[in-house]
C-alpha cells in the first residue's frame, strides 16, 4: 500500500469522525474462558486460540502462553503496524524488526515479598530499522509512531480500568 491509497482509504473515515464524533468511538473487547482442570484461561483473539497460564517463573510449564508475553506481544504488533502506516503516510521505505522486553520481579505477584511491585517495573520498546530514511525521517517516524500507538499511550497513560463481577 502506498500512501495515496491508505489516505484514499482512511479520509473518508476522518471526514466522518470530524463531521460526527461519537461514531469513532469503539469498544474493543476479549472474553476468555477458564481452564476446568488447568491454571489457565484460553482466549480467542480472532485468527486463533490462545491459552494463557503461569510462566514457568510462577510455576507453570511453559506450554501455555504468558498474559506478560502475550501483553508484550500486544505492544509490538500495534507499534509495528503504526510505524508501518506512519511511514507510508510519510511515503518512507522501511524494514526491520520491532522488540519490547519487559523486567518482573515475580516476588510481588507470588507474595513473597509484600514490598516488591506487581507487574512490570520497566519495559522497552526497540525499533531496528533498515531502509533509505534520512535521520530526521527516521525521527519523525518514531515520534509519530509513539504518538499514535494505541497500546503504548494505553501503557504510558493513566487510562481508568475498573474490575467488576457478575
Amino acid at each position: 500500500m502506498d500512501s495515496t491509497a491508505l489516505r484514499a482509504l482512511q479520509e473518508p473515515l476522518k471526514h466522518r469522525y470530524r463531521d460526527d464524533p461519537p461514531s469513532a468511538l469503539v469498544t474493543l473487547s476479549a472474553e476468555g474462558t477458564l481452564g476446568d482442570e488447568e491454571l489457565t484461561c484460553s482466549v480467542q483473539t480472532g485468527r486463533a486460540l490462545v491459552e494463557a497460564g503461569l510462566h514457568p517463573a510462577t510455576g507453570g510449564d511453559g506450554l501455555s502462553g504468558c498474559s506478560g508475553d502475550l501483553l508484550l506481544q500486544a505492544l509490538v504488533a500495534c507499534a509495528g503496524v503504526t510505524l508501518r502506516a506512519v511511514a507510508t503516510a510519510l511515503g518512507l521505505d522501511v524494514s526491520g524488526t520491532v522488540r519490547a522486553e519487559g523486567d518482573l520481579d515475580v516476588r510481588g505477584t507470588l507474595a513473597v515479598d509484600k514490598e516488591v511491585p506487581v507487574g512490570s517495573t520497566a519495559i522497552r520498546l526497540h525499533f531496528d530499522l533498515r531502509g533509505e530514511a534520512t535521520e530526521e525521517e527516521s525521527d519523525t517516524l518514531l515520534r509519530l509512531t509513539e504518538r499514535y500507538c494505541v497500546v503504548l499511550q494505553t501503557l504510558l497513560g493513566p487510562s481508568p480500568v475498573s474490575v467488576t463481577r457478575g
